[in-house]
């Protein structure tokens, strides 16, 4: 097992085919869960598309047309009921029910949209077969942000505590969580040599 290391243009790793499937499988994962829209539900204009996407299309003139323009641009104020998105989209304020979804309305889109970017950062530069990755130093942030996203979901469905090791360490033969926790610790090994590598 190999991790990243640093080059003169950034960092470099390794990857062998069935460490590669691994982790496209699980950042896909990742992807598609933040990509499902919470507001599918809602009829949401989009402002940018053909006119200011009022009624009419007419230009905001005042503070209520803007309002309006602003309420079409609005997400959910509660959190995900899936305790991982709930994990990978948290409060802002959690002692503030009503800040927290205050910001929330006005943040999560965006939010879910950058960890999909990342997420689809790590697909366009990890070979599918397996072989050498070559970052950037503007590129491993964003495979920092998305290996940590899937160690928070794995965390989350493993049930994971900070007595990692003792879980692992005391789990009866033929547990089927084994072999996940095994790629949760190899995940925090990667996530490691890269951030050794970037400092």
């Amino acid at each position: 097992m190999t991790g990243f290391r640093r080059t003169a243009t950034g960092v470099s790793a390794r990857f062998t085919a069935v460490e590669a499937g691994i982790l496209r499988t699980l950042v896909s994962q990742i992807a598609e869960l933040v990509a499902s829209d919470p507001g599918a539900d809602q009829d949401v204009t989009d402002p940018l598309a053909g006119g200011s996407g009022l009624p009419g299309g007419q230009v905001p003139e005042g503070p209520d047309d803007l309002a309006d323009l602003l309420g079409q641009l609005r997400g959910p104020t509660s959190p995900p009921d899936d305790p991982v998105l709930a994990r990978l989209l948290p409060d802002a304020y959690r002692e503030d029910p009503e800040a927290a979804g205050e910001f929330r309305r006005y943040t999560e889109d965006s939010l879910r949209e950058a960890k999909a970017d990342t997420a689809r950062l790590v697909l366009a530069t990890l070979p599918e077969g397996g072989g050498r990755v070559r970052l950037s130093a503007e590129e491993a942030q964003g495979w920092l942000r998305a290996l940590n996203d899937v160690r928070l979901a794995l965390g989350v469905r493993l049930e994971i505590t900070e007595d990692f090791e003792q879980q692992l360490a005391s789990m009866p033969a033929g547990d089927p969580r084994a072999g996940y926790f095994q790629v949760y610790d190899w995940l925090t090994y990667i996530q490691e040599t890269l951030v050794r590598a970037l400092w």
